[in-house]
């Protein structure tokens, strides 16, 4: 098992990581009688996604000697309503400045857009992947 969800109520989960005991918690956003307090599900959906591109690049920058740290990342959703779900995740990488020639940034680019979670999105989902090499 990888995670213990406890609903609390009022449209409000406290998720456990059980290797870490890390603890995350979701509302339901303000547009769908929630609080907007945390995360929205479909919020941590886009975070996944993003921060698995930033990831698994990370990897593969790793065995390369490569540092991606300090990479930053805007991640902005767009839901449709019929039915209600997520149409459209936009994710921006900022990566600084670390002298890569084109080919290399290309391969990184690559791994990016075959994460897992890009792999396992359904084909519907649009999402617009922008690396911005400072």
């Amino acid at each position: 098992m990888t995670a213990s969800i406890i609903y609390k109520g009022d449209l409000r989960c406290e998720c456990t990581h059980l290797q870490s005991g890390t603890i995350i918690e979701t509302d339901a956003p303000t547009d769908n009688r929630g609080k907007g307090e945390r995360f929205s599900p479909t919020d941590t959906v886009c975070v996944a996604l993003a921060t698995c591109i930033i990831t698994t690049m990370g990897i593969r920058a790793a065995d390369m000697n490569i540092d991606l740290s300090q990479t930053h990342l805007e991640v902005t959703k767009h839901m449709l309503s019929e039915p209600r779900r997520i149409g459209k995740i936009e994710v921006v990488l900022n990566i600084p400045n670390i002298g890569l020639d084109d080919n290399t940034k290309m391969i990184m680019q690559k791994i990016g857009d075959n994460c897992p979670v890009m792999k396992s999105l359904h084909p519907d989902l649009q999402v617009v992947t922008t690396y911005n090499w400072m």
